[in-house]
């Protein structure tokens, strides 16, 4: 996964409150997605927790759980039937026994926060960034190129100034 390494350091007080909201996304990721999104589930409540102060202090997990997962399957279009893994929004409300509505503005509330929008590639799963186009289109003198066809020293700057995931020679992605 060539993707910037996400930090799972959590501040001591907020260790327990991390590992309730994390059992429930690991449990609905084991029984209905997979690992990436386990992964980015943890690492985004990590980033939550280390908020100053932290939204996770107040709230039931179950929907902070829901928000998380939500949030995580908007910018990788969960919820779109034509992508593996998929889920219903309603199904996912059901898993956590939130109401929709409680679930979509707790996610609401997470991507405004954190500022995360629909092609975040912070965000994506490793597997959706090779696949995205938009992540890896970058204006070079004015002209939108894919960044993966460029030389490498401008992918290395591209990488630098933060305008692609990672840069496509340097790591071999993952199988």
């Amino acid at each position: 996964m060539p993707p910037k390494n996400k930090s799972l350091s959590v501040p001591v007080a907020m260790q327990p409150r991390y590992k309730e909201i994390v059992t429930l996304t690991d449990m609905l990721c084991q029984e209905q997605l997979n690992s990436e999104y386990a992964a980015l589930a943890r690492a985004l409540t990590a980033a939550l927790a280390r908020k100053r102060p932290s939204p996770l202090i107040g709230g039931r997990a179950k929907t902070w759980a829901c928000g998380i997962i939500h949030t995580i399957g908007f910018v990788n279009f969960l919820f779109d039937k034509t992508q593996s893994p998929h889920m219903r929004a309603g199904e996912l409300y059901a898993w956590f026994g939130v109401a929709s509505s409680t679930g979509g503005n707790k996610a609401k509330q997470i991507r405004d926060l954190m500022r995360i929008s629909r092609f975040d590639s912070k965000w994506m799963l490793p597997s959706m960034i090779e696949k995205s186009a938009l992540v890896w289109m970058v204006s070079v003198n004015g002209l939108i190129m894919d960044a993966r066809s460029l030389p490498f020293p401008l992918q290395e700057e591209a990488y630098r100034k933060g305008l692609i995931p990672y840069v496509p020679g340097d790591i071999e992605p993952e199988k």
